[in-house]
């Protein structure tokens, strides 16, 4: 089955690389890769075209002008749909999955879910031991909201909530054409999509084996305050959406 991972990215000249090392490290590297480029004004595109010379596996690189890593997804499962994938997944460009990660998220898909998502777990080059214990906090407050928020239950979906991070998720793309894609927009994206996705199939499993390190930054440029408010969804209020 043809496998293509897409990555969006903008601005990520300084992450990215190891991002692409770490999908180079995949257990199970049968796939392509789509590092989507949102316009980027550093040389983003420059390291994943240069990174392609080495990869064991097929890299392409697409611009779209559309601001939103929305539309960066979008654009990109869409790109690979139309060129034949037959399984999809997604990390970011300031993500770090773990060596496991693709294998658990095709295991999933092939035996029958629709959509795969695993655990988020914060980077260890980004903050000591007290922030990443803060990040995994938050993390799990996030979710618990998320499943008592009324707006979160109801008769309309077809499985329970359960926190969805699009930077580790996988799905079919029947699944996702038939759910409507992910909403065409800045961050934050991920409710909105795994809401569209609930509407459509109860074909949602979680997969602990699929693992993906965040990036923590939000931490380091909201403070815990302002990103606990992020995540629980009441916006970056009078900060930047994207704290690069």
């Amino acid at each position: 089955m043809s496998m293509w991972v897409v990555v969006p990215a903008y601005n990520e000249a300084g992450r990215i690389g190891q991002t692409l090392d770490a999908l180079a490290a995949q257990t199970d590297t049968d796939f392509t890769l789509l590092v989507v480029d949102n316009g980027s004004t550093d040389g983003t595109a420059d390291i994943a075209r240069g990174f392609a010379a080495r990869a064991p596996f097929g890299v392409h690189v697409l611009v779209e002008p559309e601001k939103g890593v929305g539309c960066a997804v979008d654009t990109g499962f869409r790109h690979a749909i139309a060129h034949g994938a037959t399984l999809l997944a997604r990390t970011d460009a300031d993500c770090l999955p773990r060596p496991g990660w693709l294998a658990a998220a095709r295991a999933g898909l092939v035996g029958g879910a629709g959509l795969m998502c695993g655990r988020v777990t914060a980077r260890r080059d980004e903050h000591g031991p007290v922030g990443r214990a803060a990040f995994g906090a938050l993390v799990a407050i996030a979710g618990a909201f998320g499943r008592l928020r009324p707006a979160h239950r109801g008769a309309g979906y077809l499985a329970p909530y359960r926190m969805h991070a699009g930077n580790n998720m996988a799905i079919t793309p029947e699944l996702y054409e038939a759910c409507g894609g992910m909403p065409r927009r800045p961050s934050p994206t991920d409710r909105t999509f795994l809401n569209r996705v609930r509407r459509t199939t109860a074909a949602i499993r979680h997969d602990r084996r699929m693992v993906v390190e965040n990036s923590t930054r939000r931490l380091r440029a909201y403070g815990l305050v302002g990103t606990a408010k992020w995540y629980l969804d009441r916006g970056s209020g009078a900060r930047t959406q994207d704290p690069r």
